[in-house]
């Protein structure tokens, strides 16, 4: 609830330290009286609501609690929202706030110790003894006392050190029970990375998320295992390694030694593990490095060998040659996934598009015109497809120096070459595609022309060179007729359909190779401007083609267009024919998609969305990778195909009974890489003559293939833990970026499935990506973002993980990362915690004479005796904890934050400001209540801010560890009934829903002030309340006259609103955007009708539109309506400001304002100002001062008629007012 404040009145700004001084006077009083020299007297407030800032014992002013102030070290800004004091120079300063406070500007500083208020002309001293109630237990700087503002990031780090000391994480998992066949663990599974590069923001935004569920069950009361895992096969790792040995190619690697290279790969890929770890620890994140596993492990790579020929023996493993993406750095082909992961993939290239025309061979004078991206691929162009019922024509340009000759184009695309066609082209005829299916054209180079070409079995063969049709043509862009070439995977397909044999001309490194001489060498983006120039000469390998059967380069045109490149080094891909191992998704694809309706995905659309659109169009998987670093793919082939075998391996056992003993290294240890896994070979069992041998294929797994088996390989699955995998699979939750839909979560799903025929997990988020403070990725060329460690030192890892996990990434979206965000979340979150642990405290620790008050929880049989104040916090508590509980089960992390934002703001804004008079008073059922709520509340904020809460749970409560603690259930999840906790925590609807309408009601008046420009220390004669139960709003009109600063306050029924002199406006308004999709023309008769006031309102609370043409019930969506109320007489109305309550009602706040309260308002500004001047003369807060003030002429009335109150609240002995001026000056001296 946000409760305005007017940002000229500073009206809530209380500084912690205020409450240690007014603490210090309450000392004062007490050992005064205690000693015989103050003898009690009845209190004697003044009458003014809002000065109850100060009081009189034996006629002595003292500082006292004001119930208008706020907590902590902040202000209330108009929002409603907690703003931290802004600081100025070191110095200690005081600034006094209405009614008698104070709050100290001096960061840091703490309350001195003995600190008292002095009575004029004495000095009494109390000595403060340290043997405080309050911190039970504690660490670091608040170990004697708690700190009123404390440093976030040391004491963060006083608790990790504590945990360390005392072990805490692991006995978090070690005092919970697996239960009978581990039916009592929660499951999580933790997603690999790579330890070759540095932690960034992604790491920590999902290690958050890793980490809030995980303690959350672990409070539960399951036991929770979170062991980490570390990626280390693949190219990202031999990439890196390359770069520390300053080679990149393949034959560098080859040239070395793949067993020196792979050992290089092996030294750096877990090269920033210490990093990662300090990362991980800092962030608060508990995890299990010990334990963890590694796809480099031998035990690992055997369970990956084991699914390979689980997959190969049920036909689901194949060998097939395909085109595929392709880096050309890298040589080695990528997954389809591996392109859909990130958006930065693809970036925008300048390439140059060619239209070719080439030559028909059954129509005179007549060519087709083709269109490409990739004129290199043009030397291996082996057909045209055209769609079907696409509308094609003829035209023959009459200028030009394409004059006379004729050319098939798609007719939508004729605009795009009126320069090529002149302006008086003409049309010769119209045909649909399927016309032109079978048309045979001249190839466009000679490689693979002439007769011994067209043969069976040769390239192309007697099918090449001729149109087909296809579905996958449009007319987007280009000239509708589509060029095929082995180098795309829909050309690749209809080639093979139509029984066209193609080669691919490239090497492993995409240059040309000797099957086209002339670009021979040439790497294939170097070749296009040479294939070019030829074109456009006719030149070079075009002039072998004799030129009346000579393609022509119709256009060329500059073109930006997005280009896939590869993620690992950023090499623009080509699409290229490999011979690759697939695993054959599309034969589960099925089952796949069956399955994942068994998975809960947050957020729920990408079941359906992403993640369940890609399994629908899922293609089958390569995973060979010809290179040098993973595990190997456990196939041996014959090397006389005279003599074929295949044998492929699924452990390492099975390998020592074929080849007499395991893959070992020079050592003589087992060793699964290569090049060791390569030397086992043997004599091939299916050759009579004893000649050929067996030996592995080269090819590596794609590293996706181990990470998507770390379900079952990290447990060394089936050789060892197999109850153990089987009891802990599919896992619980899992958690990552939304990418890997396309990665991981696919991967792992598929795996799942063809292994076992189950999900792989039961609860997924995806989260979106944090973006840099420009809203760009986050790049550090651009200094986009703030520094992780710089965010830990300044404002600690807590603000870092509330501030990713409450925001809309968790829901799928993007997040810019700004200091000034997090900066506001220790504002907004942290501080206002803090404040409210240190309130309670400091009361508590001066109760009784100094001697404290040792606070306890509440019993059951206490609660309905308690104040409604205590009751509505206990209810508010109650749907906290509620709330909370079922936002974690369901995975909404940033729900449950939201309702502990909402928690904070009620506890700190509302209860404790509203309460603090009786904490003054050592009201024990106030210490009881709030110790309760705050101990409850840090159960709730553990697995959300893990260190403030375990801070402040065992400041209270002296305990070992709130992590170690269960959460705060208020019914047994067995049996339903309500827990002894439960009990006390009893929801209240009533009260709640009454306190809520006067939180509204102050909310909507203070912003009706904002609007008016009223200061709230401008006092205001009425304000009147249109609400249906009076009754319930009525047991709070002194809170309403204090936080509002009313005289008075009215109260009435809607029904009863006429008789009161109010008068009820409802409007009518319609969208008309929205009701014209429905009513069309009509919508107009609809507005007509709200406006002149023909319509009601019929049974069903619908709004009835009276029109021309009958009537006309507007639908959800499309209107809304609004009540109004004002006041009915007309003079009365203009002094006044309406508005309308959230959940229903009305205020009417009287604006008028007669001499006294004019006067008084300004009697309060004086007041501000006296205090302003005592802060700035740095007095104490018990100084009493000799004021004069020089009033304007029209102002000295105002302060001689309320000159009791400003002496009584500046503390103001002798008091003296000039007239003079145009401004008011004020003056203070030491008394």
């Amino acid at each position: 609830m946000d409760l305005p404040s007017d940002s000229m009145d500073n009206r809530y700004p209380i500084d912690v330290r205020l409450e240690s001084r007014m603490v210090d006077a309450m000392r004062l009083f007490v050992s005064l009286r205690s000693h015989g020299m103050l003898g009690w007297h009845a209190e004697t407030y003044s009458s003014d609501p809002l000065s109850a800032g100060s009081f009189r014992k034996n006629g002595r002013h003292m500082a006292r609690p004001s119930r208008t102030g706020g907590i902590g070290p902040n202000s209330r800004t108009s929002s409603g929202r907690v703003e931290p004091v802004k600081e100025s120079g070191g110095a200690r300063q005081a600034r006094w706030y209405r009614g008698g406070g104070v709050r100290q500007s001096h960061e840091g500083h703490r309350p001195r110790k003995g600190k008292v208020m002095k009575p004029p002309n004495e000095e009494h001293t109390v000595s403060e003894s340290t043997n405080h109630v309050y911190p039970k237990a504690a660490a670091g700087e608040q170990s004697a006392n708690v700190a009123p503002n404390p440093s976030f990031p040391k004491l963060e780090e006083s608790v990790l050190d504590y945990w360390d000391k005392d072990d805490t994480f692991q006995k978090s998992i070690d005092r919970r029970p697996s239960g009978d066949h581990s039916q009592n663990e929660f499951v999580f599974f933790d997603g690999p990375p790579f330890a070759n590069g540095l932690p960034h923001y992604g790491h920590l935004l999902t290690g958050y998320a890793k980490d809030v569920i995980p303690r959350y069950q672990t409070m539960k009361g399951h036991k929770v295992n979170r062991v980490f895992g570390w990626d280390t096969h693949g190219l990202p790792a031999e990439l890196e390694a390359q770069k520390e040995l300053g080679i990149d190619s393949v034959d560098q690697v080859k040239e070395m030694g793949i067993d020196k290279f792979n050992d290089a790969c092996r030294a750096s890929v877990l090269k920033y593990t210490n990093e990662w770890k300090a990362y991980v620890h800092r962030q608060a994140r508990w995890v299990d490095f010990e334990h963890g596993y590694k796809t480099l492990n031998i035990t690992y790579m055997e369970s990956v060998m084991w699914a390979f020929k689980q997959l190969y023996d049920k036909g689901l493993a194949y060998q097939g040659y395909r085109v595929l993406p392709y880096c050309p750095k890298d040589q080695t082909p990528l997954s389809a996934h591996e392109l859909r992961m990130d958006a930065d993939v693809y970036q925008d290239r300048q390439d140059t598009t060619v239209s070719v025309a080439v030559k028909l061979r059954d129509e005179e004078d007549a060519y087709a015109v083709f269109w490409t991206t990739t004129p290199w691929t043009v030397p291996t162009n082996f057909a045209i497809v055209v769609g079907a019922d696409i509308d094609y024509v003829e035209v023959r340009p009459t200028e030009g120096k394409f004059a006379g000759k004729k050319f098939y184009l798609g007719k939508p695309l004729l605009g795009s070459y009126e320069k090529e066609l002149g302006e008086n082209y003409e049309i010769v005829r119209e045909l649909k595609g399927a016309e032109m299916e079978g048309w045979r054209y001249y190839p466009v180079f000679p490689y693979f022309a002439g007769d011994e070409n067209a043969a069976e079995g040769k390239v192309p063969g007697p099918e090449g060179y001729q149109i087909f049709t296809a579905d996958y043509v449009d007319t987007v862009e280009g000239t509708g007729l589509v060029h095929q070439a082995p180098y795309g995977e829909d050309d690749m397909n209809t080639l093979n359909a139509k029984g066209i044999k193609s080669v691919d001309v490239l090497d492993a490194g995409c240059k040309f190779t000797s099957l086209c001489p002339d670009y021979e060498g040439m790497y294939v983006f170097d070749a296009n401007k040479p294939i070019l120039r030829n074109l456009r000469a006719g030149d070079g390998p075009l002039a072998r083609i004799p030129e009346e059967q000579r393609a022509i380069l119709f256009q060329e045109k500059s073109y930006v267009h997005s280009y896939p490149h590869c993620w690992r080094c950023a090499t623009p891909l080509i699409y290229k024919p490999v011979s690759s191992w697939f695993v054959a998704v599309t034969k589960i694809k099925d089952r796949l998609l069956e399955l994942n309706q068994q998975i809960n995905w947050i957020p729920n659309n990408v079941k359906d969305g992403q993640f369940g659109k890609w399994l629908a169009n899922a293609r089958d998987w390569s995973i060979s990778r010809n290179r040098f670093w993973g595990s190997p793919i456990p196939v041996w082939v014959s090397d006389d195909p005279k003599y074929p075998r295949v044998d492929v391996y699924g452990s390492l056992d099975e390998l020592k009974a074929d080849f007499g003993d395991y893959p070992r290294d020079h050592e003589g240890n087992i060793n699964m890489h290569r090049p060791y896994i390569d030397e086992l070979t043997r004599v091939n069992p299916d050759d009579p003559t004893g000649k050929s041998h067996m030996h592995r294929i080269s090819d590596v797994m794609d590293c996706w293939f181990e990470s998507g088996s770390m379900s079952f390989a990290q447990y060394h699955y089936p050789f060892e833990n197999k109850e153990t995998f089987e009891q802990h699979f599919p896992c619980d939750y899992i958690v990552e970026y939304i990418g890997q839909t396309r990665g991981w979560f696919y991967v792992q799903h598929v795996m799942a499935t063809a292994l076992f025929d189950r999900p792989a997990f039961k609860n997924v988020i995806c989260h979106g990506i944090v973006l840099g403070s420009d809203g760009q990725k986050m790049s550090k060329h651009l200094r986009n973002y703030p520094d992780v460690n710089g965010v830990f030192n300044d404002f600690g890892s807590d603000a870092m993980r509330w501030f990713l996990m409450s925001s809309p990434i968790l829901r799928g979206g993007n997040l810019i990362v700004t200091a000034d965000g997090i900066r506001d979340t220790v504002r907004q979150v942290m501080l206002p915690v803090w404040s409210s642990y240190y309130f309670f405290t400091l009361y508590a620790n001066a109760a009784k004479n100094g001697a404290g008050y040792d606070a306890r929880q509440l019993r059951a049989d206490e609660v309905a005796s308690l104040p409604e104040m205590d009751r509505y916090l206990l209810a508010r508590t109650h749907r906290l904890v509620e709330k909370t509980q079922s936002s974690l089960d369901q995975f909404l992390i940033s729900d449950a934050c939201d309702a502990v934002s909402d928690f904070i703001d009620m506890l700190t804004n509302w209860y404790i400001r509203n309460n603090r008079d009786r904490f003054w008073k050592e009201d024990e059922n106030a210490f009881n209540t709030l110790y309760t709520v705050l101990e409850v509340f840090m159960r709730v904020l553990a697995p959300l801010a893990p260190m403030e809460a375990e801070s402040v749970w065992r400041g209270l409560t002296g305990g070992e560890s709130v992590h170690l603690a269960d959460w705060p259930f208020l019914a047994d999840e067995k049996t339903g009934e309500a827990t002894e906790l439960g009990r006390v925590l009893v929801d209240d609807p009533a009260l709640v829903d009454a306190m809520e309408k006067v939180r509204e009601v102050v909310s909507s008046t203070l912003s009706m002030r904002k609007a008016k420009q009223i200061r709230v220390r401008q006092p205001l004669s009425k304000l009147t309340v249109v609400v249906e139960d009076t009754a319930a709003v009525a047991a709070y009109d002194e809170i309403l006259k204090s936080e509002l600063n009313v005289k008075d306050v009215e109260l009435c029924t809607l029904e009863d609103a006429g008789s009161q002199g109010l008068k009820i406006i409802h409007e009518l308004r319609v969208n008309a955007r929205v009701a014209g999709k429905r009513l069309r023309k009509d919508v107009q008769f609809a507005i007509k009708a709200s406006k002149s006031g023909a319509w009601h309102v019929n049974a069903d609370g619908a709004p009835v539109c009276e029109t021309p043409n009958g009537e006309i019930v507007l639908e959800e969506g499309e209107y809304e309506l609004i009540n109004s109320v004002e006041e009915k007489n007309a003079e009365e109305a203009a002094n006044s400001v309406s508005a309308a309550l959230p959940t229903g009602g009305f205020v009417i706040l009287d604006t008028e304002l007669n001499d006294d309260l004019i006067a008084e308002g300004y009697a309060r500004d004086v007041i501000r100002a006296v205090q302003d001047a005592r802060k700035a003369a740095d007095l104490e807060i018990s100084d009493r001062i000799a004021l004069t003030l020089t009033v304007p002429a029209d102002d000295v009335a105002k302060v001689e008629q309320f000159k009791d109150l400003i002496a009584s609240e500046t503390l103001a002995t002798s008091f003296n007012v000039k007239e003079g001026g145009s401004e008011l000056s004020v003056e203070v001296a030491k008394a």
